[in-house]
């Protein structure tokens, strides 16, 4: 058996022992003691971990152990790199530990700051964006809801609520002041100090922290008048968009516009475009536009191909429209991006692996794409 680790990561003026027994911190205002020490050996990057397992439909696939569907990641984010918008079917909750950012969820901007928490479910699209001079640090804990609904207990969902009653107006931020922050922090850290599990004792420890954890959650947002249709009529929404997702895949590069988008989907482009934004927060143009350069980016750093056939080949017709685009959203040229990863040494190459995006069934973005692009290193 693994050994545990001999203190929590937490430099909160005098290093407490991991086996000590855990004590409710009062609501406080941010202090410089309740700074989080961050092992910068294992912090990553989130868009080198994030950005290349979303898919056309804008889903991110966690690879997570199957016996033990959680895991706790120290990220970070310098602001050069957006991820896309993304959702996924486990649910996440990010502790902020330095820096500032503002979370982008649909169309709505919800800033976080050092010491606050967010608290997201699986049908948002969203993302993180460093606003602050410094690096943005963050703790992140992902966990696929079925770990909790599985557990046997008739109120086993009850604990999932505060994931599944995000309406529009969904207070998403957990303020430090409350102390809550805190608290959820110490227990996430306590799992990641299981992980990965090796037995079913550390199995146990780590669904106990994360009940633990569910359960702060479902007290701070016990007032909330959130319905559980507002889950029920989103996951509709992106139900009825499938067909579009699946053609995105399977003719990538290939023009489409939005009344072809519209009638895949059956629908009239009015109702589409109202629908895929609410569904995304983007209307159609942008998100394509987005999941295009994503996927040239995999083109530009794993390929000697001129960026005019690069820029062809994922269904813009202009070069120059491209570089636009290209820049608008990366904030570089896509030349010198190409230059950027050259320049980058072995280690760190390996460490921002760009692979062609897969969807949720790890499906590659398109066959088309694979045989277009046989000399990209995957």
């Amino acid at each position: 058996m693994r050994a545990p680790k001999k203190y929590i990561e937490l430099s909160t003026g005098t290093q407490k022992r991991e086996g000590e027994t855990r004590r409710r911190l009062a609501p406080r205002a941010r202090t410089a003691s309740s700074r989080v020490h961050v092992p910068r050996r294992s912090c990553q990057g989130t868009f080198s971990l994030v950005e290349p397992q979303i898919g056309a439909d804008g889903v991110h696939v966690w690879p997570f152990d199957v016996s033990c569907p959680v895991d706790v990641l120290f990220l970070t984010e310098d602001g050069r790199h957006k991820v896309r918008m993304n959702r996924h079917d486990y649910f996440e909750v990010v502790y902020c530990c330095a820096g500032s950012a503002d979370y982008r969820i649909q169309d709505r901007l919800l800033p976080i700051r050092e010491g606050d928490l967010a608290v997201i479910g699986s049908t948002l699209y969203h993302r993180l964006e460093c606003r602050s001079s410094s690096p943005l640090t963050v703790v992140g804990l992902f966990f696929e809801p079925d770990l909790i609904r599985c557990d046997g207990g008739c109120d086993s969902a009850e604990y999932l609520t505060p994931f599944l009653l995000q309406d529009p107006k969904f207070p998403h931020i957990v303020p430090a002041e409350t102390g809550i922050p805190h608290e959820v922090l110490e227990l996430m850290l306590r799992i990641r100090s299981e992980l990965p599990p090796v037995s079913r004792r550390g199995r146990l420890a780590i669904k106990t922290y994360l009940k633990m954890i569910l359960l702060l959650l479902v007290n701070r947002y016990a007032g909330y008048a959130g319905k559980m249709e507002t889950f029920h009529r989103q996951q509709r929404a992106l139900d009825s968009l499938l067909p579009l997702f699946r053609y995105l895949t399977e003719h990538f590069g290939s023009a489409i516009q939005v009344r072809e988008a519209a009638r895949i989907c059956a629908m009239s482009e009015s109702h589409f475009m109202s629908l895929f934004k609410r569904a995304t927060g983007l209307s159609f143009i942008k998100y394509l536009n987005q999941h295009r350069v994503e996927c040239s980016q995999a083109f530009l750093a794993n390929t000697d191909k001129p960026v005019a056939m690069i820029s062809q080949e994922i269904g813009f017709c202009d070069q120059s429209y491209f570089s636009a685009v290209f820049r608008r959203l990366v904030g570089m040229t896509p030349a010198a991006y190409r230059s950027y990863y050259r320049n980058r040494d072995s280690s760190d190459r390996r460490q921002m692996d760009h692979r062609p995006p897969t969807t949720s069934r790890g499906v590659s973005i398109a066959g088309t794409l694979q045989r277009s692009a046989a000399a990209i290193n995957v």
